[in-house]
């Protein structure tokens, strides 16, 4: 009788395999929260990369029956085409001019806005406000300021005594009214300077007020060491975009006069998108994709050499 009371007391309890059940859909909530960006990113993004990729090394037109050509989309691009060199040395030169002074205007909005004046939730609503419209209403505003014949800005010279060049009909001033007009929407790249301004600690102000520095000292030596990892951040996304600028020479010169801003986003989209070749055009896509991961690879090796971190600041002191 007690070895039989003793096998029921030793009887193992029934699993739960509610709980069971219960823990592993725990686990996967947190990937059904994310399905759907997982979705978007392979249909809407790695999806047509890859299939960029694979139709590079076709011929094809689109309407009609596509032949694979192996490397001779490439070949032709190098060798045969006049319009890819040209189009990338627009391309180099505005990015050359565009990001050092995109980086300069933002910063130094920024360090206006950090200073304790009034009004200054206005003056960022102001300076941030160009950022929110869209490029083809923003092309449409710049065809009207640098209109030759009635644009407010050519006004504005003649109250001074200056005849204003033709903006987007001379091939002189035409890439220098794309890039005035890219440096219009300095909001997002301004508010993300100024974060970085936020987060640098008082205390090195006050401090090196009491060693005596005066405001040049303080930024050259506090506010610019500290600020250079958002600076990197800012000058990845400024080459980037700078390289895929497109809206703004559609809308306003069409690529002309003479070419003169014919980017080479815009002779990627020609040739899909006006001429067919999408293959081709693949192909075009892929290059600037290499040069663009280049420069950020190279901006990111070199960031070693002039990025500073508060941590490491701290750890050297």
């Amino acid at each position: 009788m007690k070895s039989d009371a003793a096998a029921l007391t030793n009887k193992p309890k029934p699993v739960n395999k509610s709980f069971f059940k219960k823990e592993k859909l725990g686990k996967l909530t947190p990937y059904l929260f994310i399905l759907p960006w997982i979705i978007g990113f392979l249909a809407f993004t790695l999806g047509p990369l890859v299939f960029s990729l694979i139709i590079s090394f076709f011929d094809w037109p689109i309407i009609g029956d596509f032949k694979f050509v192996g490397l001779q989309n490439y070949k032709t691009m190098f060798t045969e085409d006049p319009l890819f060199w040209h189009s990338f040395g627009v391309t180099v030169k505005f990015a050359s001019i565009l990001v050092p002074l995109n980086i300069t205007i933002a910063l130094s909005l920024a360090l206006l806005l950090n200073q304790k004046v009034k009004g200054q939730s206005f003056f960022k609503t102001v300076f941030y406000l160009p950022g929110v419209i869209s490029g083809v209403a923003l092309a449409m505003i710049w065809s009207w300021v640098f209109n030759s014949e009635y644009g407010i800005l050519n006004y504005f010279l003649s109250l001074i005594g200056i005849r204003g060049p033709d903006w987007l009909g001379d091939p002189k001033w035409s890439l220098g009214a794309m890039i005035i007009a890219s440096l219009w929407g300095q909001g997002s790249m301004m508010l993300i300077f100024l974060a970085g301004l936020k987060n640098i600690p008082t205390e090195m102000y006050e401090a090196a007020e009491i060693d005596g520095a005066n405001s040049i000292k303080k930024f050259f030596r506090i506010t610019l060491p500290l600020l250079t990892p958002t600076i990197l951040f800012n000058l990845i996304m400024s080459i980037i975009g700078a390289f895929q600028q497109l809206t703004l020479a559609l809308v306003l010169t069409g690529g002309g006069p003479m070419k003169s801003t014919y980017f080479y986003a815009m002779y990627v989209y020609n040739n899909a998108f006006k001429y067919f070749h999408m293959g081709y055009a693949s192909a075009n896509a892929w290059f600037m994709f290499i040069i663009i991961l280049f420069l950020t690879a190279l901006v990111f090796k070199s960031s070693s050499m002039w990025v500073y971190y508060e941590s490491e600041v701290k750890k050297s002191k």
